[in-house]
């Protein structure tokens, strides 16, 4: 039995937990928040140092063997050529870069040639977009610019006792927007694009590869950013997706290659295990919900739920297209949200808390029908995040997604993951593992939900959504949805 560590160092906390390399049991933990404003979207790198020293305190790392690194993802650090910061880290959730974003895609000829380069359409987020809003408004730090690396890889860096050699993985590098899951290579003319001139980028590592040892001879793995690592930790594989509910909504999947999406729907991430996971993005999902219960006046997202369960599928003929802050599935960027079938009988708040549940899941299932539309195999549908735990999600999902439903336990999955990477990378450097084989720990505990006699109904409601949908926007997915 060995002992390894997972670190995932998330927008506003480090949690750490050390597990046992065979099993993947959990032996010890650690958290400590990060000592900045919850909504930075620019920090001092050093801030993740701080957090992850005091995660990391009581001797937690006592007799860890190897660490693997997740950290938030679509993060910038810029770096000159001594390797110092030229200026802060700018954050996944700045928003500043949305013109960058836009000049980008126009700079290389439309979104199409972009999803063909690096199987993703510029975003705000996305370093490269960050690269481009650098050179544009902050010419004389672009001009310092020598290296850029996210989070995790700085993370990596700064464990390693900031080595010549700069290292991510795969999964990390595909968030960037200069590195393509499907080549498995980087784009330095994207860079230059960007930034207007060439940077140097970290070497792209296998997702059991070492990216070296600490001073005191603990072993670092490759690390990968947090979905990549939550996914890991989960234990998904191919026939899996994860439905993530958040204010707005993603689906993504385990699929065998990248997928290139013209219309930019889904983002071709690589996972942690050597596989791929195309995302495709809401931009609504709880928001739908918390919007109808103030509308209602309800406390809470439980009572809108319990109002939900009182109304029948269908809602009384009642659809609610959530498109509340125009949509990126399907490209509505304009839209807002859409309240058809009102009738004298159908107006009644359990009918509009039912349409409300209805419309956020039936446009998350679009979502995962782009996917199935391009040959992913959808078994069995992850579901995450607080509302998860809602009945009349759990109680609606799996007809409306027409697949079984897994609602895995709250857990630190993406320190899981890491921790699991960071056991894998260990077994391959002892010779004692398979670099192409991950350790087989246990997965996650969950409840699991069947569509039974249901799916005929939920199919009905699907198409009383899809109706009113294609006549309010008719546009929306074209002929090819």
């Amino acid at each position: 039995m060995g002992i390894v560590a997972g670190l995932d160092s998330s927008s506003a906390f480090t949690h750490i937990v050390v597990c046992d390399t065979d099993t993947g049991a959990v032996l010890r933990r650690g958290f400590a928040a990060h000592p900045v404003e919850a909504k930075a979207t620019e920090v001092d790198p050093q801030a993740w140092l701080l957090s992850l020293g005091e995660a990391a305190g009581g001797g937690l790392l006592e007799g860890v063997q190897a660490i693997g690194v997740s950290a938030q993802q679509h993060g910038l650090v810029p770096l000159d050529h001594q390797g110092n910061l030229v200026r802060p880290a700018l954050l996944g959730n700045d928003k500043r870069a949305q013109a960058a974003a836009a000049d980008l895609v126009d700079g290389l000829g439309g979104r199409q040639p972009w999803a063909e380069a690096v199987g993703a359409v510029p975003q705000a987020a996305q370093p490269v977009a960050k690269l481009r809003w650098l050179a544009r408004t902050e010419p004389e730090a672009a001009q310092r610019v020598a290296a850029v690396l996210q989070p995790h890889d700085w993370l990596v860096w700064q464990l390693l006792g900031r080595p010549a050699r700069r290292t991510t993985d795969r999964g990390a590098a595909s968030g960037t927007g200069y590195w393509s899951a499907g080549s498995g290579s980087y784009r330095p003319d994207l860079v230059e694009l960007a930034l207007g001139h060439q940077a140097a980028l970290p070497e792209v590592l296998g997702p059991s590869d070492a990216a070296g040892t600490t001073p005191e001879g603990l072993l670092i793995s490759a690390g990968t950013g947090e979905t990549m690592a939550a996914a890991f930790g989960l234990g998904v594989g191919v026939g899996d997706a994860v439905v993530s509910l958040g204010a707005s909504g993603s689906v993504m999947a385990v699929h065998h290659e990248a997928l290139s999406d013209p219309d930019g729907m889904i983002t071709s991430f690589a996972d942690a295990t050597g596989m791929h996971l195309p995302v495709v993005y809401t931009s609504n999902a709880v928001r739908a919900l918390r919007g109808t219960a103030e509308m209602l006046g309800v406390e809470g997202l439980e009572e809108l739920s319990a109002l939900a369960l009182k109304s029948t599928p269908g809602a009384s003929g009642l659809v609610l297209l959530p498109y509340l802050e125009g949509e990126r599935t399907p490209r509505l960027p304009h839209a807002a949200g859409t309240l058809c079938g009102l009738r004298r009988e159908s107006m009644k708040p359990e009918h509009l808390a039912r349409a409300a549940f209805e419309g956020m899941l039936c446009s998350l299932a679009d979502a995962l029908d782009v996917l199935r539309g391009r040959g992913v195999e959808v078994r069995r549908v992850f579901l995450l995040g607080a509302a998860a735990e809602l009945p009349a999600v759990q109680g609606l999902a799996p007809a409306l997604f027409g697949t079984q439903v897994v609602v895995p336990q709250p857990a630190e999955y993406a320190a899981l993951g890491a921790a699991r990477q960071a056991a894998w990378a260990l077994a391959v450097s002892q010779g004692t593992g398979d670099p192409l084989t991950p350790p087989a720990w246990q997965g996650a505990a969950a409840q699991v939900l069947e569509p039974g006699e249901e799916l005929a109904v939920g199919r009905a409601v699907r198409q009383q959504y899809t109706a009113t949908r294609d006549q309010i926007h008719p546009e929306a997915f074209g002929s090819a949805h």
